[in-house]
């Protein structure tokens, strides 16, 4: 076991030099900080939107409801391919047509600064707060499950030993990201995701191997492995697929951590290309994630653990020599940094771009703006470190829960209000401001009602956003295609290429068929 802890100090010595070689200085223009200076080719585009996508909750919160419910899970992988879709050939577009540095600048030109700055404003909240948070909580939990021995030293509570992994994990990932920017954190990317694939490969065959072979997944497992599960589900009914569709646009189309990237771009064609070989990526996370899940559940038993979400912390410390559990942790750790630095990258472009450049002082220079940003991500290490703290707090006394259907059902509060302004910004012809803004502000509330008026039996989350997020865009819509049309669907999808139309429709076409085939 020392020789795994040692691995892993190892690679957080490795991310962190290499992150820093890179260092900017103090008179870094804002396009260079934020974006690159708009020079990302596909790769690097597709790499590291995938990783920053791919985070703890994932390996741990994921695996562990795979291993509870099956395929099902998957559903969150695969279907992020509707995002990616829409986010290459509607969205990104669109904002390169613009040239903007942040998505609230695309708000502001077509529903005005107000409501832009609800816009960036929510997402700065939730970013700091359940963004950074999950990151931090679930990346420590799962390191204080497999090091405790050499943690007791901090403590002989649980907590306080997660809480020191929080400290530590933040602090490191802010530190490379204060300094290098965007460039840092894609560079750091790559090499996080690398290690990323190469663990996740290893836990997905080992997990397989001691089931006894692929064919026993339908032999042993046999009803966890359908990606519809009956609507009366109270996780993952099938109707809550069509309510995820609709929070795919936001995660893909409209989080400015995820559009970063496409944003940087050297071109629209490069664009594109990358988020449609990062679709075909997640197809591969989905086997590393959920497989090894249902394969434990075959294994064991769905009953055989005592909390689900140690799924991946069992395979880990029961199935792995010493030296491969080091490379496997390295990869839960790629995963967590590779989120939290983007998340304090765009934490830092939200709050220097809409809020300091806008409000605080509008003659600043690129290098006052440049700091201010850096102030962001410390600011917002310490909002993360407390949440993360205390969500590592709920999850201890949850313990038999998939704790990651908790954070979804907290998180999508404020996400629903989100896609319903990206979708009256993209969508509608001269939408009515002030009733768009109130349609935005008004699905808090009403999922508030909603969760209230049907806690016995409680409605699915994944349904409720679906309700809310097509009653609150139908207020705007509706009164607005009265008035002014709406916008053709030919106009609204832009192809940098017949070669690039193809691939897109493609991937959309094999995510359609893999739904047939495992319903």
């Amino acid at each position: 076991m020392i020789f795994d802890f040692l691995i892993v100090i190892i690679y957080f010595v490795v991310v962190v030099a290499v992150a820093m070689s890179g260092r900017k200085g103090w008179d870094i223009s804002t396009e260079e900080y934020f974006l690159s200076s708009r020079n990302l080719r596909w790769p690097s585009i597709a790499i590291s939107t995938i990783a920053t996508n791919i985070q703890g909750y994932q390996y741990l919160g994921m695996m562990g409801s795979a291993y509870l419910y099956g395929l099902a899970q998957a559903n969150f992988e695969i279907n992020a391919i509707q995002g990616l879709f829409m986010a290459a050939f509607i969205f990104v577009p669109l904002y390169l047509k613009d040239r903007i540095i942040t998505i609230t600048q695309f708000i502001k030109s077509r529903l005005g600064e107000t409501t832009a700055t609800a816009y960036s404003i929510a997402n700065i909240l939730l970013f700091s707060t359940i963004g950074l948070g999950t990151a931090f909580c679930w990346g420590a939990y799962a390191a204080e499950s497999v090091f405790t021995e050499y943690l007791l030293f901090v403590s002989d509570n649980r907590l306080v030993r997660i809480g020191f992994i929080v400290v530590i994990l933040g602090g490191l990932s802010a530190l490379y990201t204060y300094f290098g920017g965007l460039s840092a954190v894609v560079k750091t990317d790559i090499i996080q995701f690398s290690i990323l694939l190469i663990g996740g490969t290893v836990i997905l065959w080992i997990s397989v191997r001691e089931l006894g072979g692929w064919g026993e997944l339908y032999n042993k497992t046999p009803e966890l492995m359908h990606l519809h599960l009956p609507n009366n589900h109270p996780k993952l009914p099938w109707l809550g697929m069509f309510g995820l569709l609709l929070l795919n646009i936001n995660y893909w189309c409209a989080n400015q951590s995820i559009v970063q990237r496409s944003l940087a771009a050297r071109s629209l064609k490069e664009a594109q290309i990358g988020l449609m070989v990062g679709g075909i990526m997640k197809y591969y996370m989905a086997l590393i994630i959920i497989i090894p899940g249902i394969a434990l559940a075959g294994i064991l038993g769905t009953d055989g653990l005592p909390e689900a979400d140690q799924a991946f912390t069992y395979l880990v410390t029961n199935y792995l020599p010493t030296g491969v559990r080091g490379i496997i942790l390295c990869a839960l750790f790629a995963s967590l940094m590779s989120t939290v630095d983007s998340l304090f990258n765009s934490l830092a472009t939200l709050f220097s771009i809409d809020i300091y450049k806008e409000y605080i002082n509008k003659d600043a220079t690129d290098a006052q703006i440049v700091n201010a940003g850096r102030r962001t991500i410390l600011v917002t290490l310490l909002s993360g470190v407390i949440v993360g703290i205390f969500l590592a707090y709920l999850k201890l006394n949850n313990a038999g829960e998939a704790f990651t259907h908790t954070l979804n059902d907290i998180r999508y509060y404020v996400n629903c209000g989100i896609v319903v302004l990206i979708c009256v910004a993209a969508f509608l012809l001269s939408p009515n401001r002030h009733l768009t803004l109130f349609a935005f502000l008004f699905t808090v509330p009403m999922q508030l009602f909603i969760a209230w008026a049907f806690e016995d039996p409680e409605l699915n989350y994944l349904i409720r956003a679906l309700v809310v997020i097509g009653t609150c865009f139908l207020i705007v819509a509706v009164p607005t295609y009265i008035n002014n049309g709406a916008r053709k669907w030919k106009d609204l999808l832009v192809y940098d290429g017949a070669v690039v139309k193809t691939f897109g429709w493609a991937l959309l076409a094999s995510l359609v068929i893999l739904h047939v085939v495992f319903h």
